[in-house]
């Protein structure tokens, strides 16, 4: 706040008497909420008095252009859930070396369809220990070779332009231990120092792992760490460099909102809130998941309601969707806008290896149960490993059990097992750290990198319809789809990583490789594997956003189909049903369903055909649609 209070008055003359009054009424509207929320987590009013000063300082300094965009999203509150969003996931030095590399390629990304792009963390970290970025140094200040804040404006400005919204990693729960504040902790500064969850001597945060698991025990074993320098221990639940935040302090809870709000004033359209459920510890807890994180959660979404009402709150929540929609919060006081279905991953790839869909409908029908209000994200592969986080009761009803399938898993996408063609590799290959989990982009687990190495065409046929297959599911799903930089078009594992020290020993660098721009020249040539790859995602794209059925508000359901490796979904929106029939065998199948309402259309092949004992060939799929309108 130092640097703002010195020009405040001159900051809050540059409102017109509009912008007074629309502020004045959205701060109005939400200021006993926030107020008591506040109140109840901190009793401080000088700190909360500095908030709200601070709130509209940062709103006054919003981008005249952000503002009308804010007001246009207010008068559309559901902009984010339209069916027309598509999402991409990439790193920007692996996909145009800079930010302004990135900018460069955005037409690019607009013919493949993408509106949404996450950009992975991209601010400031220590260089060698960064653990993909997440270990900030600067909250206000991008990573010195990927560009600066200047080159991030041009940037959103460029995106808005196009419709294209940004998405980037606010990492809520820890700092860099280099970031300033662990610099002055490190010097004994007790203002600092109370940042942190620092203790004098290691009774404390031995009490903490009686209760608290460990995140990564085999890379980052303990939850604390000592500080040599003060003879101190610090909790750093995630890595050792990363030192976690203490939110019991207001002077944290502030500061980081004004970090929020200069991010946002960027022209952010979504913040993705990293780790938010471990924000918040507490001893004698497993510090997840705690009520005061709902809290300041809530506050965090009045504040941008307030501020900055167009930008959109992503949780970075890893479980089961029915076990984390409270992060959605109530219609009355809603917390995050957009949640993930962490477990649609596992469960799809799940499904490939055993040419079983009893797990993935299951799956489907506890989603399909959820409001449809709430969205989530789904994908097939993100910057992280697959974990096997599966339903192991229901598996162990056909006797499946949970240790072997695992082990059975990761030798499949490791292609050890006779009927896999996958290249994969594993992370965290420790036995003392079972289960370890799968690593590999999206087309070497399909098979294309084993079918281009051999040079085996059948294979490579057969290993290309599997990708679009999967790809095909994806969008088939309520929610938005996101796809991994690379995907578009068949990229295969990078095995460089092991060349660099500093990334020889993290397998998750396989699938996150620098993007192939020369094969990407090849997206034209339907001869060619980027090609089919590319042009299949296009239709399967253009079918989702020009569709009814495809509503974010559409009735879905799944349909028995009498054949465990095939899976049927139905979608219906105002007149228009889809029914999508997904076949993740090896063999042709047939969907014994039995619609007898008349002829649909394949939307794939434009066959007329009836919903019935629909032939399905071997890793195909067909969607077909009836328009009840067409025939009033």
């Amino acid at each position: 706040m130092a640097e703002l209070k010195q020009t405040s008055d001159d900051i809050l003359k540059t409102l017109t008497s509009e912008e007074k009054i629309i502020y004045g009424k959205r701060f109005q509207k939400r200021f006993d909420e926030i107020k008591r929320l506040y109140t109840e987590m901190y009793n401080n009013s000088t700190m909360f008095s500095e908030l709200c000063e601070a709130m509209e300082l940062y709103y006054a300094m919003r981008p005249a252009e952000l503002k009308k965009m804010d007001m246009a999203r207010e008068s559309d509150p559901a902009w984010y859930k339209s069916q027309k969003m598509v999402g991409m996931m990439l790193y920007i030095d692996k996909f145009a070396d800079n930010i302004k590399g990135v900018q460069r390629k955005l037409a690019y990304l607009e013919k493949a369809g993408i509106n949404y792009i996450h950009l992975m963390p991209f601010l400031d970290t220590p260089q060698g220990k960064s653990y993909g970025g997440y270990a900030v140094k600067d909250f206000r200040k991008v990573r010195p070779d990927l560009g600066n804040m200047k080159d991030l404006d041009v940037l959103t400005s460029a995106c808005r332009k196009k419709n294209i919204n940004l998405c980037m990693d606010f990492v809520m729960n820890h700092t860099s231990d280099e970031h300033i504040w662990a610099i002055r902790a490190r010097r004994g500064e007790s203002e600092f120092m109370n940042r942190y969850l620092i203790y004098d001597n290691p009774v404390i945060p031995r009490m903490f792992d009686d209760t608290v698991p460990q995140i990564f025990p085999t890379t980052a074993p303990g939850n604390f760490s000592y500080i040599p320098e003060i003879d101190h221990y610090v909790m750093t639940s995630f890595h050792h460099d990363e030192w976690d935040l203490n939110y019991a302090n207001p002077r944290v809870f502030n500061e980081m909102i004004y970090n929020f709000l200069f991010l946002t004033n960027r022209g952010i359209d979504v913040m993705r809130l990293d780790a938010l459920p471990y924000i918040w510890k507490e001893l004698g807890t497993r510090c997840y998941d705690n009520p005061q994180v709902h809290t300041l959660v809530r506050m965090i979404r009045i504040i941008s309601e307030i501020v900055c009402p167009g930008v959109v709150l992503l949780a970075e929540v890893v479980n089961e969707p029915d076990k984390v929609v409270h992060y959605f919060g109530t219609a009355e006081k809603p917390e995050c806008h957009m949640l993930y279905d962490a477990t649609n991953m596992a469960i799809t790839w799940h499904t490939l290896a055993t040419r079983n869909c009893k797990l993935l409908k299951k799956h489907l029908d506890m989603v399909n149960g959820i409001p449809k209000d709430y969205t989530f994200i789904n994908y097939l592969r993100n910057h992280d490993a697959i974990g096997w986080r599966l339903d192991y009761q229901t598996l162990a009803e056909d006797g499946i059990n949970e240790k072997d399938h695992k082990q059975y898993l990761n030798d499949y996408f490791r292609g050890f097992t006779d009927n896999s063609n996958s290249r994969g590799d594993l992370y965290n290959d420790d036995p003392k750290a079972k289960p370890s989990r799968i690593c590999g982009t999206t087309a070497s687990l399909s098979g294309i990198e084993r079918a281009g190495f051999e040079g085996n065409e059948p294979m490579m046929e057969q290993s290309i319809k599997v990708d679009i297959l999967l790809h095909s599911y994806l969008f088939m799903r309520t929610g938005m789809p996101i796809i991994y930089s690379g995907d578009e078009i068949g990229a295969t594992n990078d095995y460089s990583y092991k060349d660099d020290p500093e990334k020889q020993d993290d397998c998750r660098c396989l699938h996150r490789g620098r993007m192939n721009w020369e094969n990407a020249g090849k997206v034209d040539n339907e001869d060619t594997v980027e090609g089919k790859i590319f042009s299949a995602l296009c239709k399967l794209e253009e079918i989702r956003k020009n569709h009814r059925a495809y509503s974010p508000y559409a009735d879905t359901w799944t349909m028995e189909t009498w054949d465990a490796g095939t899976l049927a979904m139905g979608r219906y929106y105002d007149g228009e049903k889809i029914i999508g029939v997904f076949n993740f065998t090896e063999d042709d199948r047939v969907a014994w369903i039995n619609e007898d309402d008349g002829d649909y259309v394949d939307l794939i092949s434009g066959n007329t055909m009836k919903a019935s004992g629909v032939q399905v060939p071997a890793y195909s799929f067909c969607l077909l649609k009836k328009d009840f309108n067409e025939e009033q």
